[in-house]
């Protein structure tokens, strides 16, 4: 039988990666829920933060403006950076092993929707030297 707590997952309910420049909460993943094929959560990035320019080898990803607003580049094929102004609505498909990088240009928090096909890049993050493990809620 499948737990709710598994399939109905809120960002205040799980640890958080948190960062210098904001913090991921993981809602689905093979550790969260046994997502087999992809992972995904909600990134917090406050007023004049964001994270810079990186990839994720052998992996695609997906962004969602939930709000706020930002500015996204995300390189093409040759390594030339696209630049965009994004906001609420927006989404963002960043091809596989793309560098990329989101900037909060706002005054307001900008919350994000992220997803990772295949699952297992997010776990990176946890060999980054400001990486720190938030407790629910925080």
């Amino acid at each position: 039988m499948t737990d709710r707590n598994n399939v109905f997952v809120y960002p205040k309910d799980v640890s958080a990666f948190g960062f210098d420049w904001g913090k991921l909460s993981l809602t689905v993943a093979p550790e969260v829920n046994g997502a087999a094929r992809f992972s995904g959560g909600v990134v917090d990035l406050p007023p004049g933060q964001g994270h810079s320019r990186h990839n994720h080898p052998g992996a695609e990803e997906i962004i969602f403006v939930i709000s706020g607003n930002g500015e996204q580049m995300v390189e093409d094929e040759t390594g030339e950076p696209m630049v965009e102004q994004v906001g609420p609505g927006c989404t963002i498909f960043v091809p596989e092993s793309r560098f990329h990088s989101t900037l909060n240009t706002g005054d307001r928090p900008m919350q994000l929707f992220v997803v990772y096909s295949p699952a297992g890049p997010e776990l990176l993050l946890r060999e980054l030297p400001d990486f720190r493990l938030l407790p629910p809620g925080q």
